[in-house]
């Protein structure tokens, strides 16, 4: 029997992951990358960017990190290391053509409308048609495959600009706007000398956001400050261990995820959450004490509206190395906080809604995040699946990994979690398991009211940032939901005090392919 063909776009985390799984299981994938490297969003990054969680929660399940690597949130060269470690040790690097650009893909087959079972299944299977340029030669080839996985992400290629007004907008200012894709794509040289002596404003305080002007700050201190203007503050982390407990017993164990409730749980551990819920509102309490007792949150009013466990659930919580720093750099105005829904620009800089503030600027930086359903939604030549894709609120995927009315096809990577390689990998086993047609679906009726389930608890839980599809603080649950399906025994520890209170990671997933 021919191998079946897997077609991978995108040579990130996932699309290294999908590769490797897929070969465990004798297909024939062959991975597609822009890029001249592997890496995905670490191959470009501010100078200063280093992984959010401590390494122990972001490595593959077979693959610890080199002992040569001693800091616990190692920086992007060395992450980068790692991943092309990785892809060598497995093999990978065959099967990845780099510096290839996928315009389109088509599928050919029987129509999905009338479907009762993912896939067609009884109906006959049909083929996808990849159109891939290499940019070398510019030169396109067609590749039909018998299945595509897309681990494009959603953190790069299509930047989120905010939309002003006629008049209002980047077109005025007479400085210079870009977004932070494209300060993280110059030279690290080229960037610091970009903001060199400029008055630099950054739009957005998330990772990037800090980044940015940090880095501003340490070039330029108070002569020339940088301001940081943002809509919303949410909880920043000084370190992983609230009160000397490591984060992790709190958030990555079983007994943290009794206290809430979950998609298609049953009445006795909805009744559970229910009655534990103080605990829950206690757990949240404890790390917030801790946090404004490190760091200077209420003198900067910088406090957040809502609870921390609500930013942990949507994945939106800040990890802030040396945060005294960058307290300093507040405090001696390297850099400034304005808080503000919306701002227009003029011609010397912004101007802030509401207040007749003026911030003079010779640079605006956008660290507004990345519109990734773009991209899945026109990389379809059928603007149906297009539609299908990106005109819900967030991506509906059964698993987190495919769609109902999309056949032969699977997305990796798109939701997001606490710490996204493990959960990346797991999708990856399930996708192959799946493949291997070891994996008995419900039919597509089944699997859309599973995903609305899903869509209810990410509205409960993450309010208006549900559309990230986060599956943070109850990544346990998911997982067990992947184990079931592809035959994994959940409680991946010995004996029922380790499964309930010891914080699972990457490595209690590894399933020794010899067994």
């Amino acid at each position: 029997m021919d191998k079946k063909q897997v077609a991978i776009i995108g040579a990130g985390i996932s699309g290294l992951l999908a590769c490797k799984y897929c070969l465990s299981k004798g297909f024939n994938p062959i991975v597609f990358d822009l890029e001249p490297d592997i890496g995905g969003v670490w191959l470009k990054t501010i100078k200063t960017t280093r992984l959010q969680a401590p390494k122990d929660l972001y490595q593959f399940s077979d693959f610890p990190w080199p002992d040569s690597v001693v800091d616990p949130f190692p920086t992007q060269q060395q992450v980068l290391e790692y991943l092309r470690s990785y892809a060598n040790r497995f093999d990978l690097m065959p099967h990845i053509k780099l510096q290839s650009r996928v315009e389109s893909i088509s599928y050919d087959g029987p129509s999905s409308e009338t479907w009762s079972l993912w896939n067609g299944i009884g109906e006959g299977f049909g083929k996808w048609s990849v159109a891939v340029n290499d940019i070398k030669t510019d030169t396109t080839q067609v590749y039909v495959v018998d299945f595509v996985i897309l681990c494009l992400g959603r953190f790069k290629d299509v930047p989120n600009i905010p939309q002003f007004p006629t008049g209002k907008g980047p077109e005025v200012f007479h400085g210079k706007a870009i977004h932070s894709m494209e300060y993280a794509a110059m030279d690290h040289d080229k960037a610091a000398e970009f903001v060199k002596g400029k008055k630099v404003v950054v739009v957005g305080f998330g990772k990037t956001g800090l980044d940015i002007a940090r880095e501003c700050s340490s070039i330029n201190g108070p002569k020339h400050p940088c301001t940081i203007v943002y809509r919303h503050d949410h909880w920043k982390l000084p370190d992983w261990a609230p009160w000397g407990v490591p984060m992790t017993y709190l958030y990555f164990n079983r007994f943290s995820e009794l206290l809430v409730h979950k998609p298609g749980e049953g009445f006795l551990l909805s009744l559970l959450a229910t009655l534990l819920s103080p605990l829950r509102w206690g757990v949240s309490k404890f790390v917030e004490s801790h946090i404004k007792r490190r760091l200077p949150l209420v003198k900067f009013d910088m406090v957040p509206q809502h609870s921390f466990s609500k930013d942990a659930r949507s994945c939106l919580v800040l990890y802030m190395p040396d945060p005294d720093n960058f307290f300093d750099a507040v405090e001696n105005k390297s850099i400034n906080l304005k808080r503000s829904q919306s701002f227009s620009f003029y011609e010397n800089g912004i101007y802030v809604d509401g207040d007749d503030t003026h911030i003079e600027a010779e640079i605006v930086i956008f660290a507004t995040g990345f519109r990734g359903e773009e991209k899945l939604k026109h990389i379809f030549e059928q603007s149906t699946f297009g539609h299908f894709i990106a005109d819900s609120p967030r991506v509906p995927l059964y698993r987190e990994c495919i769609h109902a009315q999309i056949p032969q096809l699977a997305v990796i990577g798109f939701s997001e979690s606490l710490s996204n390689m493990y959960i990346s990998e797991m999708r990856a086993k399930w996708v192959a398991t799946l493949l291997e047609g070891a994996i008995k679906l419900p039919n597509v009726d089944e699997m859309k009211k599973d995903i609305a389930r899903w869509d209810e608890y990410m509205k409960q839980s993450s309010g208006e940032y549900h559309y990230r599809s986060s599956v943070g603080a109850l990544e346990i649950w998911y997982n067990d939901q992947l184990c079931k399906d592809i035959g994994m025994n959940r409680m991946r520890k010995d004996g029922l005090f380790a499964n309930l209170f010891e914080p699972y990671g990457p490595t209690d997933y590894y399933v020794n392919p010899k067994c």
